[in-house]
């Protein structure tokens, strides 16, 4: 990953919490990392534990940063985030998994919030 690519990826993670804390969402963790990769943000939103991932673009030609998380990188996240559940004794609280869409394109960033993205096989 190139250093531009990774300096866009980290302006995005930072608008979304940003975003997430105005909602109300209590940030846990940041860019946690496992053997499986890592998490963008962790953040807890009233009762549930929520797994963010965070796609940034500057181009908005090829479709929404969201449509990048792939099943691939959702079975991925799913692993990560029962590693985390574990580690840290979350097994009696719900989770869900969101995707923050920041289209960079132009100023300000959009933001977008896609509650409840996706789910896993459990």
């Amino acid at each position: 990953m190139t250093y531009a690519r990774q300096q866009l990826g980290l302006y995005g993670e930072d608008l979304a919490r940003a975003e997430l804390e105005r909602l109300g969402y209590q940030i846990l963790d940041r860019r946690y990392r496992s053997r499986f990769g890592e998490i963008d943000i962790i953040a807890q939103d009233e009762a549930t534990v929520v797994f963010v991932e965070v796609k940034t673009k500057t181009d908005s030609r090829f479709g929404d940063p969201a449509e990048m998380v792939t099943p691939q990188k959702q079975r991925r996240l799913v692993s990560m985030a029962e590693e985390y559940v574990s580690g840290h004794a979350l097994h009696a609280m719900p989770c869900r998994f969101d995707v923050v869409s920041v289209d960079a394109s132009g100023q300000p960033a959009r933001i977008t919030i896609y509650k409840d993205a996706f789910r896993p096989g459990w």
